[in-house]
């Protein structure tokens, strides 16, 4: 797998503020950026009028992209298919790829896509979903401008790598500050129709031992990434929810995808599924094994 960045590009109203923003992110990992248009097979001058104008916005978007990011290394490809499937081939051998929450299709009020959808459970890659209308770093929210946050779920019971190393290897590339949050309930016994009541004292325990679990987590990526600024944050909610939470201020919300054989093929769990049709910033969905 290189690490090119790969955009999906479908003549859609925030294309352009799309490209930027996947222009912006090979630049800063110095890698080559890939524009992607799908070609649906459609018989004779019709399919011939398709490739032609699908040529045509990609080499519209390129130009576009090299008169901000003159240095940047660009490349145009076409393919025949239909955007899911030519897409996901595509991604066989990109870093990143980086899909619009929604096409040139759909209808108003809908958040997210089927293709966006399609991309972020099955693509081999990892995978960034830019709502509509994209938001470029740093952009349109409220805090002092110039500084970038990073947020990530994760959850110290079942650490995953991947996603730790996605998160900080972004917060590192953009300079930026990175959250970590792991949604913490109370143990399922203590609220059982016997006891009723949660005595602070235990729930200060319970969630200190939580805080001191997810620091030792984090420690080791805070110690491989140095210049990250990581703050870990044990929140009590629903995952969702809290990182719904979280996000409102970020630039960047970065999940997992398990992978495994235990995961349903194509399929996102339900917190990545909530985040990707309510977070206002860019999703990281980052496919994981286990």
């Amino acid at each position: 797998m290189s690490d090119r960045v790969l955009l999906g590009v479908d003549g859609s109203c925030s294309g352009s503020l799309l490209a930027d923003w996947a222009a912006r992110e090979a630049a800063l990992r110095g890698v080559p950026l890939s524009l992607f248009h799908a070609c649906p097979p459609l018989p004779g001058a019709a399919g011939d009028r398709l490739r032609q104008v699908g040529a045509h916005m990609l080499h519209r978007v390129a130009t576009e992209v090299h008169r901000l990011y003159p240095d940047l290394a660009v490349r145009e490809e076409q393919a025949a298919g239909t955007p899911r499937t030519a897409l996901l081939a595509a991604a066989e051998d990109a870093g990143l790829l980086v899909v619009g929450a929604r096409g040139a299709g759909g209808f108003d009020g809908l958040a997210v896509g089927s293709v966006a959808l399609r991309m972020a459970a099955a693509a081999p890659c990892p995978v960034v979903v830019v709502p509509r209308p994209p938001r470029a770093f740093g952009e349109e929210v409220s805090r002092a401008p110039g500084v970038t946050r990073i947020v990530a779920g994760f959850d110290a019971h079942r650490p995953v790598g991947e996603v730790a190393e996605f998160a900080f290897r972004a917060a590192e590339t953009h300079a930026a500050r990175l959250r970590v949050v792991q949604a913490w309930a109370l143990p399922a016994e203590s609220v059982s129709l016997p006891t009723l009541v949660v005595t602070e004292e235990d729930r200060a325990t319970w969630e200190d031992e939580e805080v001191l679990r997810l620091s030792d987590a984090v420690r080791a990526w805070s110690e491989k990434y140095p210049q990250v600024a990581a703050r870990s944050d044990v929140v009590l909610l629903h995952p969702a929810e809290a990182l719904l939470n979280t996000s409102r201020t970020a630039d960047l919300l970065v999940v997992g995808r398990r992978t495994d054989v235990g995961a349903s093929e194509g399929r996102l769990g339900p917190v990545t599924h909530a985040v990707l049709h309510h977070a206002r910033c860019p999703v990281a969905v980052v496919p994981h094994a286990g």
